[in-house]
């Protein structure tokens, strides 16, 4: 197993994307911390995680409240005895943020989610980086806009910039001391909840179905296919794992060729 003997956090578990990474960190051995703000969510995922033989604990955590974020991690470290993994998947709804020209966009809906994504990656990963002694990684997570120039992102194309910008220095100050930075840039998983909302705000603004609008997404691959959620899981399992101890303060292209490296 991969990660055998780690205890991993992971924030917004009861999403898609932090829902499959908590479930695939199980099956690899570690024992995982699920956090987010919605407690059902958080214990379908455990329940899922423990019937498969996995370790699970669940906590209701806003991870925008430092405190709140300190004293989780905190409790992780006193149950289990160390934080091993950190990977934060929170997200906001993207109605009034995305599908709207930049023009016509409000300072709110703009500034939200510069608000959020940088600051919900801060701190968790400033609460890992306090209490990882020696070894470590800490995942985030962005997606493609944040190299690409993609009309009608409001503030999400900035907001994933600065997480990639926030995960390089925090590689260069955490590298010394033996922790890991990793930040995984994906393409829309239209499978998820959140990218059938975003995928219909953009094609509703083009005047197209919303199949439409994920086909021409799939379209500007390589391989034409977008990235499924399993592979993203999957690809947060070997960053996470030793086999990647040479990677760090590197963004991880899982766009399927519509950002060719």
């Amino acid at each position: 197993m991969l990660l055998e003997e780690k205890n991993a956090v992971v924030y917004g578990a009861g999403g898609a994307i932090g829902g499959a990474v908590a479930r695939a960190f199980a099956a690899e051995g570690a024992r995982v911390a699920l956090a987010g703000r919605t407690e059902a969510a958080l214990e379908a995922v455990a329940k899922e995680i423990r019937a498969a033989g996995g370790r699970a604990d669940v906590a209701t955590v806003d991870v925008l409240d430092e405190d709140a974020v300190e004293a989780h991690a905190d409790a992780v470290v006193r149950d289990t005895g160390s934080l091993d993994i950190s990977f934060n998947a929170v997200s906001l709804p993207q109605t009034g943020i995305q599908g709207i020209p930049l023009a016509d966009l409000t300072p709110d809906g703009f500034l939200l989610p510069l608000a959020t994504y940088p600051r919900a990656t801060f701190l968790t990963a400033r609460a890992a980086a306090r209490r990882m002694r020696g070894s470590g990684v800490i995942l985030t997570i962005t997606a493609s806009p944040s190299r690409t120039a993609v009309p009608l992102m409001g503030g999400m194309a900035p907001a994933w910039a600065a997480v990639e910008a926030l995960s390089r220095g925090l590689a260069a100050e955490l590298g010394p001391q033996g922790v890991r930075v990793v930040c995984l840039n994906a393409a829309g998983m239209p499978e998820t909840a959140q990218l059938s909302e975003v995928y219909g705000l953009h094609a509703a603004a083009y005047g197209i179905t919303r199949d439409a609008f994920e086909a021409r997404m799939a379209d500007r691959t390589l391989r034409k296919a977008l990235p499924t959620v399993a592979e993203i899981a999957d690809a947060a399992v070997f960053a996470a794992s030793g086999r990647a101890a040479a990677m760090t303060g590197a963004i991880v292209n899982l766009t399927g060729g519509l950002i060719p490296d």
